[in-house]
């Protein structure tokens, strides 16, 4: 599995429909309608998520 950045992951989530609802320091929450999860991804600049979150 390759890594990628918080950055990265937030567009993804944006092209599979889900919206971003929240900023909470350096961490975007997202949701998407008709959905009660949430997924709350960590931003720090560049760098890359650990593998498995």
């Amino acid at each position: 599995m390759k890594s990628i950045s918080g950055k990265r992951l937030c567009k993804l989530l944006e092209e599979k429909g889900w919206l971003l609802k929240a900023v909470k320091g350096s961490h975007h929450v997202y949701m998407k309608p008709g959905r009660k999860e949430r997924i709350s991804v960590p931003v720090h600049g560049g760098k890359d998520l650990k593998i498995g979150l």
